[in-house]
């Protein structure tokens, strides 16, 4: 088994659509994931969702890590998670805006 740190995905998803942004792949056998970095590139406040939903499932009320959480304008916030994922594991983010830029480091397990 090795791990690999590093950046898992980076997206700035479409304004209010519920978007991937990171899902585990053979041959990744999982990963670990701490925390993720949101920054709104807008001089307008909005608010983020960030769901984990275990393997494929569709998206439910549990699944919610954060929800409609707001965020300042031109700011950026660490938020923190500390999910272990498997395979098909989904991690999904979501802003009303669409310039919101989400990073996802973490350890990639092969």
């Amino acid at each position: 088994m090795a791990e690999q740190p590093k950046i898992l995905d980076q997206r700035a998803p479409a304004a209010a659509t519920l978007e991937i942004l990171y899902t585990v792949t053979a041959p990744v056998t999982g990963a670990v994931v701490s925390s993720l970095v949101i920054c709104n590139r807008s001089a307008t406040p909005t608010e983020f969702r960030i769901a984990v939903s275990p393997a494929g499932a569709a998206i439910s009320d549990e699944q919610y890590q954060y929800f409609d959480r707001p965020i300042s304008a031109l700011d950026i916030l660490v938020a923190t998670i500390v999910v272990g994922l498997e395979v098909t594991d989904l991690l999904r983010v979501y802003a009303t805006l669409a310039t919101v830029s989400f990073t996802a480091p973490g350890l990639q397990i092969t």
